[in-house]
């Protein structure tokens, strides 16, 4: 079985080498070793020295030549906008004080689709817009060279 050796973030892989691609959700794109299977039917094992998070665009460096590119897969998700940036940040405390997982889209924030959130952020004075969009939420502060900025991640 072929093995996945490295991760390269997006735009440091040579994106056109890659091979195959494989779809996960934001709770399958946090791993160090597991058995894989790519879009196309092939499995091959993800094998890395530490758990990474893998992110949309992201390439796997198959041992022996090639990629495999990172695709993030649609999940119910809410998109949150509120009438002013601050009252953006007060939804973004809250929601940080449940210790959620948010992604940051330009202007809103991105959760999972969860009632009892919702309801919460309603409250709150946010809108909330229902997709089934890609969910990349931001890692930890303390995750050891992992922190990146996501600005330009297009809204779907």
């Amino acid at each position: 079985m072929r093995r996945a050796i490295a991760v390269h973030r997006r735009g440091a892989w040579p994106d056109p080498a890659a091979t195959d691609t494989v779809t996960l959700a934001s709770v399958d794109r946090h791993r160090r070793r597991i058995r894989l299977v790519t879009d196309r039917g092939e499995s091959f094992l993800l094998e890395l020295p530490r758990a990474a998070h893998l992110a949309d665009g992201d390439g796997l460096e198959l041992e022996g030549g090639g990629f495999v590119r990172v695709q993030a897969a649609a999940e119910p998700v809410y998109e949150i906008e509120a009438e002013t940036p601050a009252a953006l940040v007060r939804i973004a405390w809250h929601l940080g004080n449940r210790h959620l997982p948010v992604q940051v889209v330009g202007d809103r924030l991105r959760i999972r689709a969860d009632r009892v959130v919702a309801e919460m952020v309603g409250g709150l004075g946010g809108r909330l817009i229902s997709l089934e969009a890609p969910f990349d939420p931001e890692i930890g502060a303390y995750a050891v060279g992992e922190h990146r900025h996501r600005d330009d991640d297009p809204k779907p």
